[in-house]
């Protein structure tokens, strides 16, 4: 049974989805990648509370790591990114091609990073950690702006502010 909630975030109105009582989705206004909004099943503010207490304890700056039971509904290949997204630490960065050695197969930094771009889980599974070899940002569902935004918060060199 899936179920989803509308929340207020400094970020701008994110939409929760859960499964089953797990979380499976952040999403952005104009998110590239969005799902139907018909997918997000029937509203239930209720079932999010621990969500949103993290989500809110992140955007001040109180919470590092979250810790929520989550369904990463995707291919083996991309839960396996997904998954190394979340051992990316908080205020750091990682690049795709970094990923792609982790994973053992260095030739799929391109594989790494579509994967990356369908992360159903945005902020929480932090796909915004991850930057082009170079040190530039690249691609980001929300925008860069917002992937920038999020990372200078992180570091504490910058606010969140509303889109």
């Amino acid at each position: 049974m899936r179920t989803n909630t509308v929340i207020d975030s400094p970020y701008g109105p994110l939409t929760l989805v859960a499964q089953d009582g797990a979380l499976a989705g952040i999403y952005m206004d104009r998110q590239r990648h969005l799902p139907p909004q018909e997918s997000f099943g029937e509203p239930d503010p209720a079932a999010f509370g621990p969500v949103i207490d993290q989500l809110t304890r992140y955007f001040a700056g109180e919470l590092r790591h979250f810790d929520l039971p989550m369904f990463l509904q995707g291919t083996d290949f991309q839960r396996s990114v997904w998954e190394l997204l979340l051992e990316i630490p908080y205020g750091e960065t990682a690049t795709y091609g970094e990923l792609a050695q982790r994973l053992g197969n260095p030739s799929a930094a391109r594989a790494v990073g579509l994967a990356n771009g369908k992360n159903p889980i945005s902020i929480i599974v932090p796909c915004h950690r991850v930057i082009g070899s170079t040190g530039n940002l690249t691609g980001y569902g929300g925008g860069l702006a917002k992937k920038r935004q999020l990372l200078d918060f992180e570091r504490g060199t910058g606010q969140l502010t509303a889109w």
